[in-house]
């Protein structure tokens, strides 16, 4: 198929061989039926592709096409990448299961990179058993929850330093979340986010664009007229970035990394938004990843789970972070999860 990554500077492109993950898909005998839209190199550039569920908003990015076509009814399945929030974010949006498995969990060869140490593949589908039946296929891994009765889980509620930029629909809607999963039988509590995680969510932008003006280098140094004005931004500053600074984001990474190992202990899976609110209206943007890029830096299983909206009724997604490599666990949680709000809001 044409693969052209948002980007003039790639037009008509097709490359001589499948992704490892296409290879994966069609080893398990998926039907491949064409490419979707994404933002240039699965940046924050919008392209052309509007939400389903109100053409007059986002559908996010930088899956844009892949979750607005999930939630068309074009395709069961679809396949996105998340570097920042480029899964959880539009699968919020347009009112669809989202699922970034834990890193590396599928592969990323043969994909275009932006961050070495972030990018991550994950799947869009209607509900969370369909992510999960789709992924287990592609990982070829025990990941399925269809017809199973999930155990009650250990709910940590997190707000995040960053709760004030939450809509107010948005914090209703956690709260919401949380109450139809302590009313299902869950174990739920309060969590504070720790100072150690805090500097993590703020080196993320750090080790991203450190790793973005490398991955881009030949696009950047040959083609820079060529991107973007907010990718040239930030390919530009991303130039002064020192390799002591990336070196003490990465060792800031590990240590929440280790503590988040730690908090895990007393919870099975964290509660949080999955984005500031419901999709922004207009195309000029594909809403922002501050709900998103800490999980993607500590390279967590998250899932989307749909299925509460605002007054508009634009869909508002909360998402289920699970233990590193427990990715079976956080599907099985969203699952409960979903069907905890199904019941109290259908």
């Amino acid at each position: 198929f044409p693969t052209e990554y948002g980007s003039s500077i790639y037009a008509g492109h097709r490359p001589r061989t499948d992704a490892a993950l296409v290879s994966q898909i069609r080893r398990a005998g998926g039907l491949l039926l064409g490419k979707t839209v994404t933002t240039e190199f699965a940046h924050m550039q919008p392209a052309k592709t509007r939400n389903p569920r109100n053409p007059q908003h986002t559908p996010g990015g930088s899956s844009s096409g892949s979750a607005a076509a999930v939630a068309a009814g074009m395709v069961p399945i679809a396949i996105g990448s998340q570097t920042g929030g480029s899964v959880i974010r539009p699968a919020a949006f347009c009112g669809v299961a989202g699922f970034k498995p834990s890193y590396q969990l599928l592969p990323t060869v043969g994909m275009k990179c932006f961050s070495w140490q972030l990018d991550t593949v994950g799947v869009f589908a209607a509900s969370v058993s369909d992510v999960a039946f789709a992924a287990a296929a592609i990982a070829d891994r025990d990941l399925r929850v269809d017809g199973i009765t999930p155990a009650q889980p250990r709910i940590g509620v997190m707000r995040m330093h960053i709760w004030s930029q939450a809509s107010e629909a948005m914090q209703a809607a956690l709260e919401a979340a949380a109450r139809a999963a302590a009313a299902a039988g869950a174990r739920v509590e309060d969590m504070a986010l720790p100072g150690a995680l805090e500097d993590a969510w703020r080196a993320h932008p750090l080790i991203q664009d450190y790793e973005a003006y490398r991955a881009l280098a030949f696009e950047y140094d040959h083609h820079r007229d060529r991107m973007a004005p907010t990718l040239r931004k930030l390919l530009d500053n991303a130039a002064e970035i020192t390799a002591e600074h990336y070196d003490e984001a990465r060792r800031t990474a590990r240590r929440a990394r280790q503590l988040l190992s730690d908090l895990f202990e007393g919870v099975d899976v964290i509660l949080t938004p999955s984005a500031p609110g419901a999709a922004p209206r207009g195309l000029q943007t594909t809403g922002n990843p501050i709900f998103n890029r800490l999980w993607t830096l500590m390279g967590t299983p998250c899932v989307n789970v749909p299925g509460l909206a605002d007054d508009a009724g634009l869909p508002l997604g909360v998402q289920i972070v699970g233990r590193f490599g427990r990715d079976k666990s956080a599907l099985e949680a969203a699952l409960f999860l979903e069907r905890a709000i199904e019941r109290t809001h259908s």
